[in-house]
């Protein structure tokens, strides 16, 4: 088999024997020699493919392919600009560091068909993330040789004075034919020079790894990366993620956490792990070198311990609970039961960047409250901390404050794992108790936010979970997935109540009517379907065929039906005659999400196009394209207010935007992957989101 690259092309699997896509007519090999044969990976500036070399007695190589091309007002031209400069800069840094045995070697960087293309090493191998997801928390041992082989190579990368700025378990392989690591993914990569660092730069890297210094500034020195290689080390070392390891008022807990498991690692590389992830960058090793003088330099090392057990012996001891008074900083509960990290449901509480908020964790389900959040009773829970200094004044954490700055009103307030599986979609109840996953897996996740526990998991479907929808009265659940069925579910109960099985394809969206008598699905099958939800009724078939759906919408007042597929068009329906009354153009790829207002008077649609647009429905017209994301647009939401909108992309982050200026005011971060889904509480108060990384959050305005 042979892969067409062409992102537009509809059908890119071709035999093998093929010179020209057989769908879109696209040249299949790359320069007449790269065959690629199989989808890798995606991420926020492009894809990446197993491919084969032909003039290389067929040897395998990655491709790395740009996306988003400069084809029109999809993503703004200076978001693209940047992202060009950072593709040809990872193809420069790899041209230099490929020479390393433990570095991927550059094999080609050119354009073709006005697409631009990376050709490098193919390592076959597992991530570190996979490794440990599979096999267990790292023990000492493996941790000294996590170090041991990646401290010599971030000493060869930082001697051409390049830094990483993503280290991360996910970007660190081990191969296969040698169990040597291997440091991959230098699209983020630096190249110091004494202005580059006197000046902000992009500010980029993943949150809970990256440092401070990058997410705020932008500005990343060797030290940043030893800050970041040392918090992969202590995810490994405890399977818990660096947002639920960090408490704002009281640093690092992963001493803690190990000695709630009755293990304990040696002073010296306890020691070490907690210089390399200081929070200020002078507070840590400030080369490769010194860390490595103190991995052969033990009795220095202890030396520096001891003093440091004195001074932490000298310090006051926390408070009792009897002793505390408002206006003092909460001493850390204790979580003895604290589960490793996809065993069950984890709820965590976090800020938006670097370094994460104080989380609340889960025991069968049950969310803790954190050190950093009043206590409650009775099982309702207000999602702001309360920590306060001794003057009287709120103490606002580093980790609070939102990459977008000091002045954001969104904070992440609860996290919850699914047990194993990448969330598809998400619903949140009109009584805001209830908050919905589906699964990948082929289940159904349901959290009671009031109890924050999972409640349920459902499991009806044969196949992954594709949309879930909650209706007005918040006491039906309906679920469709691959499996062409559509599931109704009493939400209280966990209980089943019917099955629908009229679409002969994939479900891929639902909605209730606002009155909840009718549920619409759309599928794969290019039809919409209106079903009644009280036993007896006729499903009704809206009868123009479109393209494959992928998302539907339903207005405030229950006149009108949204849909968008992958024809790259809007299809507007009357409820009440049943019949299409406007098609919507202007999208360059497959539309992946729409809503439209409460009064039907204004449509918002989410492409592959990396756009969010916004179209008058009475008319038809394009009021306006909303760009700033680096990936595909997978789901938008309409504020309560109509003026304001929430969309969800694949490159990891949440935006906020105003219809009136057209903007992006408030970027929620923290999701490790692309996201899925979101819904908005009927005040406008609480978001949902889930997606790739297994988690499902919660973010509460805060302002």
């Amino acid at each position: 088999m042979i892969l067409c690259l062409n992102p537009d092309c509809k059908a890119p699997r071709n035999l093998d024997g093929a010179t020209h896509c057989q769908n879109c007519g696209s040249q299949l090999r790359l320069r007449n020699r790269y065959r690629p044969i199989e989808a890798l990976a995606q991420g926020g500036f492009g894809r990446t493919y197993l491919a084969v070399d032909e003039d290389r007695l067929d040897t395998p190589c990655a491709i790395k392919q740009l996306l988003p091309q400069s084809t029109g007002t999809a993503i703004a031209q200076e978001t693209l600009d940047k992202m060009i400069d950072l593709f040809f800069q990872e193809a420069t840094q790899l041209s230099k560091l490929g020479e390393h045995p433990q570095i991927p070697t550059l094999l080609a960087f050119f354009e073709q068909d006005t697409q631009m293309f990376l050709v490098q090493e193919y390592i076959d191998g597992e991530t570190l993330w996979h490794e440990m997801d599979r096999e267990g928390a790292f023990d000492e041992q493996k941790v000294k040789q996590v170090l041991i082989q990646v401290l010599p190579i971030l000493k060869f990368v930082h001697h051409y004075n390049v830094v990483h700025r993503d280290i991360t378990p996910v970007n660190i392989l081990r191969r296969r034919r040698d169990n040597r690591l291997v440091l991959i993914d230098f699209g983020v990569a630096k190249q110091l020079s004494q202005t580059a660092m006197a000046q902000p730069g992009t500010k980029v890297g993943t949150v809970g790894y990256a440092p401070i210094e990058q997410l705020r500034s932008g500005q990343a020195y060797p030290a940043s990366d030893i800050y970041s290689l040392g918090v992969t080390c202590l995810h490994l070392l405890t399977k818990t993620r660096p947002d639920t390891l960090f408490d704002p008022l009281h640093g690092w807990r992963w001493k803690e956490i190990l000695a709630q498991r009755g293990q304990s690692i040696s002073p010296r590389l306890a020691y070490i792990l907690d210089k390399m992830t200081k929070d200020m960058v002078v507070d840590r090793y400030q080369s490769i070198d010194e860390i490595i003088r103190d991995f052969k330099a033990p009795g220095r090392t202890k030396a520096k311990q001891a003093t440091a057990n004195q001074a932490a012996q000298s310090a006051p001891t926390p408070a009792t609970p009897a002793q505390r008074t408002v206006g003092a900083p909460r001493p850390r509960t204790n979580n003895a039961s604290m589960p490793p990290l996809h065993p069950g449901v984890t709820g965590q509480r976090a800020g938006q960047s670097r370094p994460p908020a104080s989380h609340p964790q889960t025991t069968g389900g049950q969310m803790r409250v954190p050190s950093s959040s009043p206590q409650t009773t009775g099982g309702a829970r207000s999602p702001i901390p309360n920590s306060t200094t001794r003057s009287g004044r709120p103490v606002v954490p580093i980790s609070q404050v939102p990459m977008g700055g000091r002045d954001s009103a969104w904070q992440c307030v609860a996290v919850f794992d699914t047990p194993a599986s990448v969330i598809t979609s998400v619903a949140l109840s009109a009584n805001g108790i209830w908050a919905v996953g589906g699964c990948l897996d082929n289940s159904i996740q349901v959290w009671n936010l009031q109890d924050n526990q999972l409640v349920h998991s459902l499991n009806q479907h044969r196949k992954a979970v594709n949309a879930v929808a909650i209706a007005p009265n918040s006491k039906v659940l309906a679920s469709g997935g691959d499996d062409a069925i559509v599931h109704l579910w009493n939400l209280q109960t966990g209980q089943h109540s019917n099955a629908i099985g009229e679409h002969l394809r994939d479900v891929t969206s639902l909605a209730f009517f606002p009155d909840g008598a009718t549920l619409a699905s759309g599928s794969k099958d290019r039809s919409t379907m209106l079903h009644p939800i009280k036993p007896g009724g006729q499903t009704a078939t809206l009868a123009v065929k479109t393209g494959t759906i992928k998302a539907i919408a339903v207005s405030g007042n229950g006149r009108y039906l949204v849909s968008g597929g992958l024809d790259n068009k809007l299809y507007l329906w009357d409820l009440t005659t049943k019949t299409l009354i406007n098609t919507l153009s202007g999208h360059l790829n497959s539309v992946l999400a729409v809503d439209i207002s409460r009064d039907g008077k204004t449509i918002i649609s989410g492409s592959k196009d990396r756009s969010i647009r916004v179209w008058d429905a009475t008319t038809g017209e394009e009021l306006s394209v909303l760009t700033g994301h680096m990936w595909d647009v997978n789901a938008v939401k309409f504020m309560p207010d109509g003026r304001h909108l929430v969309s969800a992309s694949s490159d990891k982050t949440v935006k906020l935007w105003s219809l009136r200026t057209q903007k992006a005011f408030d970027t929620l971060d923290g999701h490790l992957g692309a996201v899925h889904g979101v819904d908005v509480s009927r005040d406008g108060r609480t978001i949902v989101t889930g997606g790739w990384d297994k988690t499902l959050r919660v973010w509460s305005r805060i302002v």
